[in-house]
């Protein structure tokens, strides 16, 4: 009898293991409760400073036609400040996909098929898109500097919406937006969304953006923490 129960004793211990284990490492497990809104955010700073690279996608929402400004962007962003990829941007009432790169505190651009050549992005209402993921004056910061923070409800995102997603809200300055668009100004309302291995997911940021237009909408994507470094970003 003794070495019965020792042996079922045995079993539910490795069981209770393996179930540990198991939730360990499930991604629906959102980011701990444990951590205030302002220590998740913090968390999430110091694992985007601290990656050698990631995807970065921005979308625009609410631009009207014939405003001068940025729909959309994509590509590779890379410490220390490094970009590669393409940017559309309307401006004078055409709207062109132009390949960025942006390294070095410079940043070519290949507009039209043109060629690269080195300009300067605030002409196209756009910021150094190296400079998104700086750990100083970049997004990461705004992590930080967010007032009126509080902690959302889960929601599902990532790849195929595989995880579930902490989200925050808050607000920004004006001052401290322009970071993403120059010309923003005002008061920003602010959604975040991290991930339960405290990855920054997503920034959407609302306001005005550019002087003619009321308020509109930014949305930041980051993904692939890590698949990239500053190898991946040559000047042209």
């Amino acid at each position: 009898m003794l070495k019965t129960r020792s042996a079922f004793t045995a079993i539910a211990l490795v069981a209770s293991l393996a179930l540990a284990g198991c939730a360990g490492d499930d991604k629906d497990d959102p980011i701990s409760k444990d951590n205030s809104p302002e220590e998740a955010l913090a968390l999430a700073k110091k694992t985007l400073d601290d990656t050698s690279g990631v995807h970065l996608k921005l979308a625009s929402e609410g631009l009207p036609d014939g405003v001068s400004g940025v729909t959309d962007a994509e590509g590779i962003a890379v410490h220390p400040a490094g970009f590669d990829g393409t940017v559309t941007a309307s401006r004078s009432g055409l709207t062109v996909d132009v390949d960025v790169v942006a390294v070095d505190d410079k940043v070519w651009m290949n507009i039209l098929g043109a060629g690269f050549k080195e300009e300067n992005p605030a002409d196209y209402g756009a910021p150094d898109p190296a400079k998104l993921i700086a750990t100083e004056g970049g997004i990461s910061d705004l992590l930080v500097e967010t007032e009126n923070l509080e902690q959302g409800k889960d929601v599902r995102g990532g790849s195929n919406n595989e995880e579930v997603l902490t989200e925050y809200t808050g607000t920004l300055s004006g001052d401290q937006v322009t970071r993403i668009i120059p010309s923003a100004s005002g008061d920003f309302d602010v959604t975040y969304q991290v991930s339960s291995d405290e990855e920054l997911r997503e920034v959407e940021v609302s306001g005005k953006f550019y002087p003619d237009v009321d308020s509109m909408t930014y949305t930041i994507t980051f993904d692939k923490y890590g698949d990239y470094d500053e190898s991946d970003v040559q000047a042209p």
